[in-house]
């Protein structure tokens, strides 16, 4: 994917100040237990619904991503990822995104919703990807993109993100 962070920083703007960008609280302070048995604390949690033909449909990918920042603090990593909101917003295909924190080790935790699998694949190789590996302790960057399946029962009634 070409590296386009003003673009999408533009149009991740135009989308928050629109009435289809919220920041929810629905799941903040939830429990999350990663494969390995690490518990993560969900501390913020944000969804775009976009206009048009389409826009409704669920996602079709989740990608998850674990990492630990090097020099700052989980604070203060909770309060500068505010900023990188725009970025990924912006960006083809984002539905929801759920903010987590192991306050035991410090590391963090993305779980992503995007629109195809194609879109997921794209954001991992994105400047917001780039970014977020330069900014980590060296190899403690790691992701995982899975398909998202829904039954007839589960696209009506679906159990949002």
């Amino acid at each position: 994917m070409k590296r386009q962070p003003l673009a999408s920083f533009c149009r991740g703007v135009v989308r928050i100040v629109s009435s289809r960008f919220r920041l929810l609280q629905d799941r903040v302070g939830e429990v999350v237990t990663a494969p390995d048995g690490t518990a993560f604390t969900v501390f913020r949690q944000a969804r775009f619904t976009p206009a048009g033909p389409g826009g409704e449909s669920p996602p079709r990918a989740r990608f998850t991503v674990r990492f630990h920042v090097k020099n700052m603090t989980p604070e203060r990593n909770r309060r500068f990822s505010l900023l990188t909101i725009p970025f990924f917003v912006g960006m083809p295909g984002f539905r929801s995104k759920l903010w987590l924190v192991d306050e035991s080790s410090g590391d963090f935790m993305g779980i992503y919703e995007w629109r195809t699998e194609g879109d997921a694949r794209n954001y991992s190789e994105s400047f917001a990807m780039h970014f977020m590996t330069k900014r980590s302790e060296e190899g403690s960057v790691s992701f995982d993109i899975e398909p998202i399946y829904y039954t007839k029962q589960s696209e009506r009634g679906r159990d949002e993100q």
